[in-house]
């Protein structure tokens, strides 16, 4: 299947063909257009809507942030990262009580909070998944953790770190101004307190703000003819809705489906866990596909406490090394042993996508897009022909098969997805990568044909940025933000393109950080990368105020010389990124539309936001050795030394 040509394995080219053709199916013109952002949507903001908070409880609590209030800490995010910013300041020797933590959530747990569909677990395993699992002394259930362990968890570490009552939920921070004389952010935020009561405008000073809102956090749908016009009940799975499906977030008995023509479009990661659970409910289940997933088994299982207590948590400091040892396996790095062992650890392609060791140059990039196709054919192939194996109509296991590589779009886990369409009642409606006609009062029309739905459920998944394009770090979490001199950090990011010192700030944006995800390490496990950015950053922190008398004024700025050096550094290592052109299109490359992009300026501001090309190892012993150094270089500290 594979030849050798100058030392460099290449792949089949009918199968490189057929990936290109199955491409071209999918090109679409409007891009990241064809799709309708909730949260900027009056027409369609109702699908966004908060289904779990309980408005009388929190209303009834006194707020931990006012109106007029100074703080040290704002951390913006109450999920994982959001999380871990704060306990990381607090384990560098800052204080609990200086930590307010603002979120648009009713509760902990971020995307674990709004996401509570039947069949939800995390992706990868949860012993290197859930941050902070030693110092909890936690054990998960299982090796992929479901979703209501998951939110549990995040409770468990703000009770542990008395974060509690330091949290403002329902609440979204749209404005920060730095005001260069107090030496504070200036935020604006609106709180919602349901629908009994007025949402509260409230304004206050930080001193440090941390955005942790996470990638994939504002619900999409796609702009289909006609939705506004369907009769039958819907909902978009980030707002799970078991009034109409019956059970909970625990218990998944969906009885109310029993008599019901149910619909999920989209068969992405989320489709994949919900699609097996609804199938064993619904009178008939069609699931509306364009793009399928890539399928390989998930081998999901009870915890072993035995093998807990004595293998995988029994030395001091096991979850880094095993968070390590994932991204080394990942990056091709050797290792001694493969500790997690998965799906994930054998797709060494996915380097692809973050990186590994070494730099390649411009002129063997071609080479380069070789040898990765050359490591995703035999798993390409198969997962293809797991495929086959497990569907037993052959059109439909045909239409199921992903013709992509590995790292062109998140590739997925799960036993019993495949299986489900076996089921005489489910049916699968793959659309031949062109989307849907329409939606019509009784139902969905695909391929000219209308399939009558009672219940219509968008698996369709998030866009990338809030309310615009600029992909600033701002813009992710929905927030204007203004630095220095006024500056719009949406506005430079459109000029310039990012540009930071390790992902974590800005020139002209003092005290101001984030977690990537540009120009910072990847690895499939997001949490490391948040827990290595929040780790690094508080000890910055702390080590920037040691230096001052006043820590009450100091400022901590990226200078703008560091940021372009290390911005240069980050272009050194793009070009791993290559294999990316020509993918079908996905969030990953903005729906195809960098594809499209001809203009040599546009493609540089691009590139700049681009992951550190060596991957997660490289980037964590990088960070290492600038903490080490002891210099803080690359940062103007300010205050009373």
């Amino acid at each position: 299947m594979a030849t050798q040509e100058g030392g460099v394995a290449v792949p089949d080219a009918t199968i490189r063909q057929k990936y290109i053709e199955e491409r071209e199916k999918r090109k679409r013109l409007d891009g990241l257009g064809q799709f309708v952002q909730l949260a900027t949507s009056d027409k369609f903001k109702y699908l966004a809507e908060d289904p779990w908070a309980d408005h009388a409880a929190l209303n009834a609590q006194t707020p931990p942030l006012k109106d007029g209030d100074d703080i040290k800490f704002l951390v913006q995010g109450a999920g994982y990262g959001g999380l871990t910013f704060a306990v990381q300041l607090i384990e560098a020797g800052f204080k609990a009580a200086d930590i307010r933590v603002v979120d648009e959530a009713g509760g902990f747990g971020g995307t674990w909070y709004w996401n509570r569909y039947p069949g939800l677990m995390c992706d990868t395993e949860s012993y290197i998944y859930m941050p902070l699992l030693e110092e909890t002394g936690y054990m998960p259930r299982f090796k992929y953790s479901y979703g209501s362990e998951l939110r549990e968890h995040a409770e468990r570490i703000a009770k542990k770190w008395e974060l509690t009552d330091k949290a403002l939920f329902r609440t979204r921070c749209h404005h920060a101004t730095w005001d260069d004389v107090a030496k504070r952010w200036i935020v604006r935020a609106t709180e919602k307190r349901g629908p009994a009561e007025p949402s509260r405008e409230i304004q206050f000073k930080a001193q440090y703000v941390f955005l942790a809102c996470g990638i994939l956090s504002s619900p999409q749908i796609p702009r289909l003819p006609g939705f506004e016009k369907f009769q039958g009940e819907h909902f978009h799975t980030s707002r799970w809705n078991y009034d109409i499906t019956g059970g909970d977030p625990v218990d998944w008995t969906m009885a109310k489906l029993k008599d019901k023509r149910v619909g999920v479009i989209g068969t992405g990661a989320t489709a994949i866990q919900a699609v097996p659970e609804l199938a064993k409910w619904a009178k008939h289940l069609y699931v509306f596909q364009r793009t399928p997933s890539s399928v390989d088994e998930r081998g999901q299982r009870p915890t072993d406490p035995d093998e807990w207590a004595n293998k995988i948590a029994a030395k001091q400091g096991w979850q880094r090394a095993r968070l390590h040892n994932f991204s080394r396996v990942l990056t091709n790095v050797p290792v001694d042993e493969d500790l997690v062992n998965d799906g994930w650890c054998s797709t060494d392609s996915y380097c692809a996508v973050i990186g590994a060791p070494g730099i390649v140059p411009p002129d063997k990039v071609s080479d380069h897009i070789t040898r990765l196709h050359s490591m995703d054919l035999e798993r390409a192939e198969r997962v293809r022909q797991r495929t086959t194996d497990v569907v037993k109509d052959p059109d439909t296991a045909a239409k199921l098969k992903a013709w992509y590589p590995a790292w062109c779009k998140r590739p997925t886990f799960h036993d019993d997805y495949l299986p489900t369409f076996n089921q005489p009642n489910v049916t699968l409606v793959d659309t031949n990568g062109k989307g849907l006609d329409a939606v019509t009062e009784q139902g969905v029309m695909a391929n000219g044909t209308e399939y009558p739905i009672d219940v219509l459920i968008l698996s369709t998944g998030y866009s990338v940025n809030v309310g615009d394009d600029s992909g600033s770090p701002g813009s992710r979490a929905g927030l204007k933000v203004f630095g220095r001199d006024g500056l719009s950090m949406d506005e430079k990011w459109i000029r310039e393109g990012a540009g930071t010192l390790h992902g974590m700030a800005t020139h002209g944006f003092p005290n101001l950080f984030f977690p990537g995800p540009s120009q910072v390490g990847l690895t499939a496990n997001f949490t490391h990368m948040l827990s290595s950015l929040a780790f690094h950053v508080a000890n910055v922190l702390a080590d920037a105020e040691r230096r001052v008398d006043h820590t009450e004024r100091v400022t901590v700025e990226v200078t703008k010389e560091a940021e372009e050096a290390y911005t240069m550094e980050v272009l050194m290592r793009t070009a791993w990124f290559a294999g990316f052109g020509g993918c079908t299109p996905g969030y990953l490359n903005m729906e195809g539309a960098r594809d499209n992009e001809t203009d040599s300026q546009v493609l540089m501001k691009a590139a700049r936001g681009a992951p550190w090309g060596e991957g997660m190892v490289k980037f964590e012993e990088m960070l290492e050795a600038w903490r080490a150094d002891g210099k803080l270089e690359g940062l103007r500290i300010e205050g009373n030394y």
